[in-house]
């Protein structure tokens, strides 16, 4: 490692590991539910306290019901450098509120447990770190953000704008969600959109009436068989329709009927294409006397392989000088990376510690990745003032 600042940088989070876990330990043991605004804002002040301690400048950008957003800047040097790196994370957990109090933090030799322990409340702890790193050992060429949303779980129906609005422009995306369970980071990831579908038909008795009435449940039975039929594993699109409620009694004929439907899909073209096939479906319900509607809930678009294909070879470049061996890899979940990559930013995502069984009771993260991960985002960020 020949640059002193790189240097500097890697020794300085290598002294780090009982601090990265202490504060993973706090932000775990703090229930933060997309829907508990007090839980994520809570996340939200610890981490806004460590880095305005240790001198980095907190924008908190407060919302009327979802957590509150905060942006966090370093200062470049360069004015002839403006735009920034940025790092992403997300505070909002999938576990209701209440959990942390019978399954908190925990800790087995060099694995930590808790509910968000990987996805992704060691990725915030990663994010903070490297802040401080570059801001204690170096002065930057270009600005360094980090962004701290508050509702990816549920589809960033808030925070997608905030991540436009901050990354557009942007040299390049760091979104922290955990490294895979074989230590690669994510180089390409599904999109993926919900809708709900209401169907609107038309009452009667079942008995006395049954032809004067328009059945919203055999429309909607109808649509779903069609949606399904969309699904095609060899291309990575698919649709699945998860719930279904309507009618409001056995001998009547059902007067409304609805679903919820999620897709995913792996390129912009495929999302395109079956928006309007969706569309074109639930246009047509094959049952007269009735009406259906296509209502969109929310939305990740897909991070496609060529935008993180020049921060891998970078990211693998400083990796191996931390002392590990790293490839991209390929996931149908869904992150915010897509929303920044869609935007022509170079994106790469994954890079916050390893961990698995995310969403689960047996989530976990393993400690031993904290500061080598953070190490390698560090210098991956150093190595862009590199033309």
């Amino acid at each position: 490692m020949a640059d002193s600042m790189s240097e500097q940088v890697h020794h300085w989070l290598a002294e780090r590991f009982e601090e990265m876990t202490a504060c993973l330990e706090t932000l775990v043991n703090i229930d933060s539910h997309s829907l508990d605004k007090a839980g994520v804002d809570r996340v939200g002040e610890a981490i806004e306290g460590w880095l305005i301690e240790d001198g980095i400048a907190v924008e908190r950008i407060r919302r009327p019901e979802a957590g509150d957003i905060l942006l966090a800047t370093l200062p470049g040097c360069d004015d002839a450098e403006p735009a920034p790196v940025l790092l992403m994370g997300h505070r909002d957990t999938v576990f209701a509120t209440g959990t942390v109090a019978g399954r908190g933090y925990t800790r087995r030799g060099e694995t930590a447990f808790g509910p968000g322990v990987a996805d992704m409340k060691a990725g915030l702890v990663l994010n903070v770190f490297v802040l401080r790193a570059l801001r204690h050992c170096t002065a930057l060429p270009f600005p360094v953000q980090a962004l701290f949303t508050a509702d990816e779980e549920i589809g960033s129906p808030d925070g997608t704008a905030f991540i436009r609005q901050t990354a557009e422009g942007a040299r390049a995306v760091f979104n922290a969600e955990p490294g895979r369970i074989s230590g690669n980071v994510v180089t390409a990831r599904k999109g993926g959109a919900s809708f709900v579908i209401e169907v609107t038909g038309r009452a009667a008795h079942a008995g006395v009436s049954h032809a004067d009435g328009a059945s919203a449940i055999e429309a909607l039975a109808r649509i779903t068989t069609r949606i399904h039929a969309l699904t095609d594993y060899r291309s990575g699109v698919t649709t699945n329709i998860g719930t279904l409620s309507g009618g409001t009694a056995r001998n009547a004929v059902a007067p409304f009927a609805s679903a919820e439907l999620d897709t995913r899909f792996i390129t912009g073209a495929q999302r395109t294409r079956l928006i309007a096939e969706l569309e074109a479906i639930v246009a047509d319900t094959g049952v007269p006397g009735t009406t259906a509607r296509l209502i969109p809930k929310s939305e990740f678009l897909p991070l496609e392989a060529a935008m993180s294909e020049a921060l891998l070879a970078r990211y693998q470049q400083q990796a191996r000088l931390v002392g590990f061996a790293v490839e991209g890899e390929f996931t149908g979940g869904c992150s915010d990376a897509g929303t920044t990559a869609s935007l022509g930013v170079p994106t790469l995502c994954g890079t916050g510690p390893v961990g698995a069984r995310m969403h689960t009771d047996d989530e976990y993260c393993r400690l031993d990745t904290l500061a080598p991960r953070a190490q390698a985002l560090a210098l991956t960020i150093l190595s862009l003032a590199e033309r």
